[in-house]
């Protein structure tokens, strides 16, 4: 049986770029041929058997649906990870190879962040840094619905310039904010899960600890699917889905 979709090519490729295949590894891991791969992802086939999208989809964690674009759920790629740290070590310790295997994979790569931190990114990367974009934080969090638009504006630019993934250090420097604009962000970080759950990107939400209280900190693993340690990143066992934390009532988590 033989499936055929426009849109096989371009969900191949996202997927692919996802886990940082090379075709090469990705008809290693899946049996299907590079040859044939790199004809899906260019669109020259489109009429594609059922066996080797299987094989596709099991080899990079996707599903069938995913790959042809249709069913009722649509697999995330997006991946949005905390870093929690309290020191600048711990920082630029998560940070600094989180852009830097990006480097090595030509994504598209944003740092937000505050002055001093820039400054260690870079000092960290040395040459490499000037394939990062680096910004102030403050130019882009004026507010939630401001950092979404951005956001949202940045990866499409990239993608549609032919960027094949996007990786985003991004600092949560709104501690000195009321209670009332923390509660805000914290229900911003919840709601990027949804807005770019399909989305090529990763980014790592940076928590200085030395600034936040501890049920803002808290929060934080609630909204982060992924916690950051150094190099490696895990499951973060108290992330709530945004339907689950955003219908929560006020306060039920400690936060105002």
């Amino acid at each position: 049986m033989r499936v055929g979709s426009s849109r096989i090519g371009e969900s191949l490729r996202a997927a692919r770029a996802r886990v940082g295949w090379s075709r090469e590894a990705l008809a290693y891991h899946s049996g299907v041929s590079w040859s044939a791969i790199a004809q899906i992802e260019s669109g020259r086939r489109k009429d594609v058997r059922l066996s080797s999208l299987s094989a596709l989809a099991n080899a990079l964690g996707v599903s069938v649906d995913y790959l042809i674009g249709t069913g009722a759920s649509t697999p995330q790629l997006f991946e949005h990870r905390v870093l929690t740290y309290g020191s600048d070590d711990a920082f630029i310790a998560a940070a600094g190879p989180f852009l830097a295997e990006g480097i090595e994979r030509s994504h598209s790569l944003l740092a937000l962040t505050t002055e001093p931190k820039i400054g260690l990114l870079r000092d960290t990367l040395g040459e490499r840094s000037e394939h990062v974009e680096f910004a102030d934080w403050a130019d882009w969090y004026r507010s939630p619905t401001e950092a979404l638009s951005r956001y949202g504006a940045f990866m499409t630019q990239k993608v549609g310039s032919g960027a094949v993934w996007v990786r985003i250090v991004a600092e949560a420097a709104w501690a000195g904010d009321t209670d009332a604009e923390i509660a805000a962000w914290t229900r911003y970080e919840s709601l990027v899960n949804l807005v770019f759950a399909s989305s090529p990107a990763s980014i790592i939400c940076t928590y200085d600890e030395r600034s936040f209280p501890e049920d803002v900190v808290a929060d934080a693993l609630r909204t982060h699917p992924v916690v950051a340690h150094g190099s490696d990143a895990t499951p973060s066992p108290a992330y709530r889905t945004p339907e689950e934390f955003l219908l929560e009532p006020q306060g039920a988590s400690g936060s105002p």
